[in-house]
Order: C-alpha cells, then structure tokens, then sequence
C-alpha cells in the first residue's frame, strides 16, 4: 500500500530510485524492498517522504500506519472482526 504510492509519487516526479535512497540515507535495495512491500519503512522514513514529496503527512501516515496493521494481521483466522472491534472502542 504505502510502498505502492511512494513508488507512484517518485515516478511522477522523475526521481530516481537511487536519487531518492541518498535522500533517504539509505542503501538503494532496502528502498527499493520497502516499495515492493518486502520491507517497512520507518515512522521517520515517512515524515522524510512528506517532505521531499510536499504531501500531507497525515496521508502518508495513515498509509503507513494500515500496511503496519495489514502486515500483524494478515494471516490470523478473526482478524476483521478483532479490527472492528478495536473500531468500535473509539466510539466508547
């Protein structure tokens, strides 16, 4: 998910991979994982992305923060509802 949209957003901007990394600090294959999905990337990670990308930090987060959810859950048998009822305890 967010690996998908940073890759979108470094095309669209004509930004190497490899440019992007060095701005990053960080070797070219991690990022290039991060984007495929292999690797997380880091909270500090998106804040810098927001940045160079000058988008709302609050979408990238939110990005960041489901594939995070996604990857805990993504093999166990009640997951949505053990995520509709994490929901639901924000309206308590």
């Amino acid at each position: 998910m967010i690996g998908e949209h940073i890759r979108t957003l470094r095309e669209a901007n004509d930004i190497l991979l490899r440019q992007l990394a060095a701005k990053l600090e960080m070797d070219q294959a991690m990022l290039s994982k991060m984007e495929r999905g292999e690797r997380s990337f880091r909270r500090e990670d998106i804040d810098a992305l927001a940045k160079i990308f000058k988008q709302p930090k609050k979408e990238l987060l939110t990005l960041w923060l489901a594939d995070k959810i996604l990857k805990t859950t993504e093999n166990q048998r009640y997951k949505k509802e053990a995520l509709q009822l994490a929901i639901d305890q924000f309206d308590n």
